[in-house]
């Protein structure tokens, strides 16, 4: 790179930072569904990989003439320049966990999945910009279940209070590959030491319909409530034992788990039952708006359950969560606010009752909102019942109008993101502000745009409904800062 062009990125940087604080400062003055297509994310990494290993190959070769070896020579010092101009527009970039650190006294950090941890340049954003992660779907029931949504991978005999039940087999090898990645990671580099968010223990989404029928057959009944009791037990009392039990070389990772994802309905506001949507058969494999859950139980008991269950096993350190999304509409946040209150109202010892430690507002917005004032007034009464609340998948749904391909759309755009990035996260400082709640975590659904969950098409929990491209997180294509990025560096 030139240097006319390295000073010419400096002074777009500064622009967009200057223009970032204006803003923010305007935003002060005027303050009033999930599981993604990995498939195709692991597909995109893994072509990726494969294109630099022909690279590092083609570039392997030997040139034997002297014409050549002096173009290899003039191209190595043209490739130190270039990296040496890279390296110090990086070393410009501030750090965002440092800044959001200062700004709001919480964690900051991202969502990976699949084969993301092996992007080297995806990894190298994670381990400097954040200090936590969220494991996209490899701590889901179906993954845990080895992904055998269709049939019950087998069974097994296991004693549960005294009493001999039979429950499927579990499968840890798609958390572990990711978790035994950042062990490594954390004791070569304990400076820049990652922690893990545990995503989740009961969905009505992404659990097999097996799991509720007789003999784990979902051609046959549904279980009783009792029954079921037993499995839901046993399932968390497995996961949670064997990554943050005392024997298990994971437990020191993770500093909290979802207890529970999206049990409140949108259409009605109040728990979500087996006819959220009439037109999902209840006997598909995995559901995407339909609660088996509920099918079996016909009532929310399943929910305290889960609580108690988890604070029966978890460590005393680990927090637990509710976690749900379009958490800032009026409607709904009241359906959130009474399951909140019901498990608040449960709360004991461990063995006996429930123990929840914050409110996982998701934070998957769009360019049109919510605004600040909404962000906050949700943030507000989230607070008022649990005390902590967390953003834990926040990207931002593009424009109808925007089109990748068009750059001044792409600007546009970009421009507008930022704006409402900025006005949303003022909200959550106005709310931690007003002592009414404490923000204790800020986590993106992503780090770069062109692997975030909302370019696919999913069936169980959101994603792409358009086909249409979009750009919902803080670095683009070419893993480069886009102007939202600035949003988190503000520090006052």
């Amino acid at each position: 790179m030139k240097k006319d062009d390295l000073m010419n990125k400096s002074k777009i940087i500064a622009l967009t930072i200057a223009s970032s604080v204006a803003i923010f400062a305007a935003g002060c003055a005027n303050s009033a569904e999930v599981a993604g297509n990995t498939a195709e994310t692991e597909a995109s990494v893994s072509e990726e990989a494969e294109a630099e290993d022909t690279a590092i190959t083609d570039n392997s070769a030997e040139e034997t003439s002297e014409e050549a070896a002096e173009a290899d020579a003039d191209a190595e010092d043209s490739a130190d320049t270039t990296d040496q101009a890279a390296e110090e527009i990086e070393e410009q970039l501030p750090i965002l966990k440092d800044c959001v650190e200062q700004k709001m006294g919480c964690r900051f950090g991202c969502a990976i999945t699949g084969q993301e941890p092996w992007d080297v340049k995806l990894w190298n954003l994670v381990t400097e910009q954040f200090n936590c992660v969220t494991l996209g779907n490899e701590l889901k029931p179906d993954s845990l279940f080895g992904y055998s949504n269709a049939k019950c991978p087998g069974t097994e005999e296991v004693e549960l209070n005294g009493e001999t039940i039979t429950v499927p087999v579990l499968n840890f090898k798609n958390p572990e590959k990711i978790l035994n990645k950042i062990l490594k990671w954390n004791e070569a580099n304990p400076d820049k030491a990652l922690q893990v968010r545990g995503h989740v223990l009961l969905w009505h989404s992404q659990t097999p319909e097996w799991f509720f029928h007789e003999d784990y057959d979902k051609e046959k009944p549904y279980v009783s409530a009792e029954v079921m009791d037993k499995r839901q037990e046993w399932y968390i009392k497995s996961v949670l034992e064997h990554f943050v039990g005392e024997d298990s070389e994971y437990k020191d990772l993770f500093y909290g788990w979802d207890v529970v994802n999206e049990a409140i309905s949108d259409a009605t506001g109040t728990y979500r039952t087996d006819t959220e949507r009439p037109d999902e058969d209840l006997l598909q494999d995995t559901h995407g708006g339909n609660s088996s859950w509920w099918h079996v139980y016909q009532n929310e008991s399943f929910i305290i359950n889960a609580f108690k269950y988890a604070n029966k096993y978890a460590p005393e350190s680990l927090e637990l969560y509710y976690n749900d999304y379009n958490e800032c509409d009026a409607k709904k946040r009241a359906g959130i606010i009474e399951l909140l209150t019901a498990v608040k109202e449960a709360e004991g010892a461990p063995g006996e009752g429930t123990r929840i430690t914050a409110m996982g507002m998701q934070g998957h917005y769009g360019i049109n909102g919510p605004t600040n004032a909404e962000v906050e007034a949700s943030a507000k009464a989230y607070g008022k019942v649990v005390g902590n609340v967390q953003i834990t998948e926040w990207d931002m749904s593009a424009s109808d109008e925007f089109d990748s391909a068009d750059p001044d759309l792409v600007t546009k755009e970009y421009e507008n993101q930022r704006k409402m990035y900025n006005l949303q996260y003022y909200g959550l400082f106005a709310a931690q502000n007003s002592g009414d709640v404490k923000i204790t975590g800020i986590t993106f659904w992503g780090t770069i745009d062109k692997y975030s969950w909302l370019q696919f098409r999913s069936n169980v929990g959101g994603g792409n409904k358009t086909g249409a491209s979009q750009c919902p997180l803080l670095f683009d294509n070419n893993y480069e800062p886009k102007p939202c990025f600035y949003v988190f560096t503000q520090t006052e």
